[in-house]
């Protein structure tokens, strides 16, 4: 029997790297939490956004995430590894600017909405998804509810949580076209607004406008760290399953 728990599974870690983004230091420390407290073992790449615009730049790795740090040096290599990643079964995670990319990527690429665009990148647009938030979220903590029976809800095991934002843009339209064409909507925030968004039917696809990878101080990491890791280790067991044509 294959022993999961020691599988390595390999992340792209899709984003402009720096110093000055919190949550881009965090996440080595997380890994090795990963590792010493569960066991789940992550061989972590960082793909910087223009190197992600390379044609199957993150097909065969076994997660993507897409991480904080907007605006993005190329909004079309992110676009293009969340696009590979949904369409290709490939277990996903967009925290803050990633949650704003991925509703971005399925709006133009499912929903036909072409001229969706996001305000921080293009404020002169005519169709804005993404816009400035009435009251900016950065550095604040707040309550979100979480729809029962939803990936979220599994994920967390609670229908409440408390997280953290570092973001001034969210989505405000379109969001009934979203949902008519299969994105759902799993997590609000106390005013109603949208913070997780969900794809059903895909092994793993989850996006928060908040950063669960500042949770805490780094070692114990977030339910929904641990759950995309997870989710990588189970689709670096099948890719090594014997017959398993993925691997050619």
């Amino acid at each position: 029997m294959t022993d999961t728990a020691a599988q390595i599974a390999r992340i792209a870690l899709v984003g402009d790297r720096s110093p000055n983004v919190v949550s881009h230091t965090r996440i080595p420390r997380l890994m090795d939490a990963l590792t010493a407290r569960d066991r789940l073992v992550l061989d972590a790449y960082w793909i910087p956004s223009e190197e992600a615009e390379a044609e199957g730049a993150v097909r065969g790795f076994d997660a993507v995430w897409v991480v904080p740090g907007s605006p993005y040096r190329s909004e079309a290599g992110v676009l293009s590894a969340i696009r590979t990643a949904r369409e290709e079964g490939i277990p996903f995670l967009g925290t803050c600017g990633g949650f704003q990319h991925a509703l971005l990527e399925y709006a133009r690429n499912v929903c036909g909405l072409s001229r969706a665009a996001h305000a921080e990148t293009d404020p002169d647009a005519d169709d804005l998804l993404i816009e400035p938030l009435a009251c900016s979220l950065v550095g604040h903590e707040g309550v979100v509810t979480l729809e029962p029976g939803s990936l979220a809800q599994s994920v967390i095991g609670s229908e409440r949580t408390v997280e953290r934002y570092f973001c001034a843009y969210g989505p405000s339209r379109h969001l009934d076209t979203l949902r008519a064409h299969g994105l759902r909507f799993s997590g609000h925030d106390e005013d109603g607004h949208v913070r997780i968004a969900e794809l059903p039917g895909h092994p793993f696809f989850l996006a928060s406008l908040f950063q669960p990878e500042l949770s805490g101080d780094g070692s114990r990491p977030h339910a929904i760290v641990r759950a995309l890791a997870r989710a990588a280790v189970g689709h670096a067991t099948r890719r090594s399953a014997p017959g398993d044509l993925s691997r050619v």
